[in-house]
C-alpha cells in the first residue's frame, strides 16, 4: 500500500509542478525577474507557515479549544500507538484531549517526527475499544504517509499561480502587445489556479481512502472502522456507554487543515441513530446512506470537499472486508424510489437565477443610460422576488415533532430545500467541539445526535453568545424548532428554542424578511425616478 500512496502523491505533485513550471517559464519570458520575486515570496510564505503552523495550532488547541496535552489515555490505545510508532519508525505523537461530547479526531504537524493527535471525549464515550483503535489507526495512517508534508507541498502551486495572476492580470487594459500577452498568461494562471485546487482536493480525498486502508491493515478489523464512521460521520451510536474489558465506562477512562477522521466542516453535523437490542440496525444505516447515494447535491459537495462521502468510504471498506474473506459491514442494496434530478435542477436554478438577474441588470444599466434607474428598479424587484422564493423554500413552515433518525432518512433535502422540524434532546457539546468561539451545538435525542446552527443576524452577537452563554447550555435539555437541511452534512438551523423553561429566538429569519421588503421597496422607488 505504501507504494500506491507514494505513486499517487508523486503523480499529483509532478502534474501540479509541471503546470506551475510552464506558467513560470512563460511569465519569466514576459516579465523577467519581477515574476521570480513574486514566486520566491510565495514559496517563502508557505515555508514559514509550514514551520510555525504546528506551534500556532498548539496555541489554538490550548486556548480556544481547552485541549489538554498532558492527560492519560486508555492503556489499550497507548499500547496500540506505541506499536505503530515502533513498526513505522514514527515518534510517539503528542496526544491532546478536548473535553467535549461531540466525537472528533484529527492530526496535525510537519512530519512524522512531530505529529499531534487530538481526540474529543465523545470518541471514548460513543465508540468501543476496537472502534477507537480503528479511528486512531486512520490518523496514524496520515502520520505514517506524511500527509501533512505532502499537502503542504502541493499547496505551494495554487498560491504561486494566484500570485502570478495578480501580477500579470494588471496589464489587461494596456495597449502594449507585451503587456497584453502578460495579461493573457495571467488569466491562464488563474484558470490553472482553479484546476490545481481541484487536483489538491482529489489528492486529499485519495489520501483519506489510503488512511482508511492503513487502519484496516493495522487493526485487521475493517468492520470496526466502518462502524466508527457510521457513529461519527452519520452519528449512529449506542444509547448507553460500552464496557471496557475491565468493566469500566469509557467516560471514566477518558477523564484521565488538520487531517481528521472526516471533513472538519462535517464535524459541525453528526446525525446519529441509536442501536437496537441486537446492535446497530443495518436498515437504519442504509436509511442514513440514501441521501449521499441518491441526491445529486452529494456529488457536488464531494467534488469540493477534502474528504470522500461517508457512504463511499463505508462501501470501500466493505469491499476490503470481502477481499479479506470477511463478511462486509454493510451492502447498500436499496432501490431508488424516484429520480431526484428534477428537484436538483430546480434548486440549482434557484441558486443561479438571482445572480443572472444581478449581472443582467448591471450590464443593461451600464449600456442603456437613458433608462438606467428603471432598469435598476426592475432588476431589484426581480432579484428580490427570486431571493424570496429561494429563502422560503429553505425556511418552510408547518413544523412537526420528529427525531434525528427520521430526519436523516430524508432525501429531498439540501441547502435550498428544508424540512421544518421540532426536535427535543440534550445538548452534549458545541458544534465545533470544545471551541470557546463556537456558538453552535450538538443535540442528542433518543435516536441520535445532530448539529444545531445558531445564527443571529450579526457576527458579533454570535461570538458574544459563544463566549458567555453557549458553554452553560451543555448538558441541559432543549426543544428546538427550525429547519433541517444538508450541505452535505445534516443540520438544523434554529428558529427558536426552549431551555430552562424559557423560549428564546434567533432573529435571522425575520430580519431577512425585512431586508427583502427593503430591497423590493428600493426597486419600486427606482422605477419612479
Amino acid at each position: 500500500m505504501k507504494s500506491k500512496v507514494l505513486g499517487v502523491s508523486l503523480f499529483t505533485i509532478t502534474c501540479l509542478y509541471g503546470l506551475l513550471a510552464g506558467i513560470i517559464i512563460l511569465a519569466t519570458l514576459l516579465l523577467g525577474g519581477n515574476v521570480l520575486i513574486a514566486i520566491i515570496a510565495g514559496i517563502v510564505i508557505i515555508a514559514v507557515q509550514f514551520l510555525i503552523a504546528p506551534w500556532l495550532t498548539d496555541l489554538s488547541m490550548r486556548f480556544f479549544y481547552k485541549a489538554k496535552f498532558d492527560k492519560e489515555i486508555p492503556d489499550y490505545l497507548k499500547k496500540f500507538i506505541e506499536e505503530e510508532c515502533t513498526k513505522y519508525n514514527v515518534k510517539y505523537p503528542k496526544i491532546g484531549i478536548i473535553e467535549d461530547g461531540a466525537p472528533n479526531a484529527f492530526t496535525y504537524g510537519r512530519t512524522k517526527k512531530d505529529a499531534r493527535l487530538v481526540l474529543t471525549r465523545g470518541i471514548f464515550e460513543l465508540l468501543t475499544e476496537d472502534e477507537v483503535k480503528a479511528v486512531v489507526g486512520h490518523e496514524m495512517g496520515h502520520i505514517v504517509h506524511m500527509d501533512m508534508l505532502v499537502m503542504t507541498a502541493v499547496q505551494v502551486v495554487p498560491l504561486v499561480m494566484y500570485a502570478i495572476y495578480e501580477l500579470l492580470a494588471d496589464n489587461r487594459s494596456s495597449s502594449d502587445s507585451d503587456d497584453s500577452k502578460a495579461a493573457i498568461v495571467g488569466y491562464i494562471a488563474f484558470v490553472l489556479y482553479i484546476i490545481s485546487q481541484y487536483f489538491i482536493l482529489w489528492l486529499s480525498r485519495t489520501r483519506e481512502y489510503y488512511a482508511d486502508e492503513f487502519s484496516v491493515q493495522e487493526t485487521g478489523k475493517p468492520n470496526a472502522l466502518a462502524e466508527a464512521l457510521v457513529k461519527i460521520g452519520f452519528g449512529l451510536s449506542t444509547s448507553s456507554k460500552p464496557e471496557t474489558e475491565k468493566g469500566k465506562k469509557y467516560q471514566d477512562v477518558s477523564k484521565r487543515n488538520a487531517l481528521g477522521i472526516f471533513d472538519k466542516s462535517a464535524s459541525k453535523a453528526m446525525a446519529v441513530s441509536a442501536i437496537d437490542e441486537k446492535g446497530i440496525n443495518k436498515d437504519k444505516i442504509k436509511n442514513a446512506m440514501k441521501w449521499e447515494m441518491w441526491n445529486p447535491w452529494a456529488k457536488w459537495f464531494e467534488l469540493n470537499s477534502t474528504h470522500p462521502l461517508i457512504s463511499k468510504r463505508i462501501n470501500r471498506i466493505s469491499s476490503i472486508a470481502e477481499s479479506m474473506n470477511m463478511k462486509p459491514y454493510i451492502v447498500f442494496d436499496l432501490k431508488k424510489d424516484q429520480s431526484y434530478v428534477d428537484n436538483f435542477l430546480f434548486e440549482l436554478l434557484l441558486v443561479i437565477l438571482p445572480w443572472i438577474s444581478i449581472i443582467t441588470t448591471t450590464i443593461l444599466a451600464i449600456t442603456i443610460q437613458d433608462y438606467m434607474w428603471k432598469i435598476i428598479g426592475a432588476g431589484l424587484l426581480v432579484t428580490s422576488l427570486l431571493l424570496f422564493i429561494k429563502f422560503k423554500r429553505a425556511h418552510k413552515t408547518g413544523y412537526k415533532e420528529t427525531t434525528v433518525e427520521d430526519l436523516l432518512g430524508e432525501v429531498n433535502v439540501s441547502q435550498v430545500t428544508s424540512v421544518p422540524a421540532i426536535v427535543e434532546g440534550t445538548i452534549i457539546g458545541k458544534g465545533d467541539p470544545g471551541c470557546i468561539f463556537s456558538e453552535d451545538f450538538v443535540i442528542k435525542d433518543k435516536t441520535g445526535i445532530m448539529f444545531l446552527d445558531y445564527n443571529q443576524p450579526m457576527f458579533i452577537i454570535n461570538k458574544i453568545f459563544a463566549l458567555f452563554k453557549s458553554g452553560k447550555y451543555v448538558g441541559k435539555e432543549i426543544k428546538v424548532t427550525g429547519w433541517y437541511r444538508r450541505s452535505p452534512v445534516p443540520y438544523i438551523e434554529i428558529y427558536q428554542y426552549t431551555i430552562d423553561g424559557q423560549v428564546k429566538k434567533v432573529w435571522t429569519y425575520k430580519i431577512s424578511l425585512v431586508l427583502f421588503s427593503i430591497l423590493a421597496i428600493a426597486g419600486i422607488v427606482c422605477l419612479f425616478i
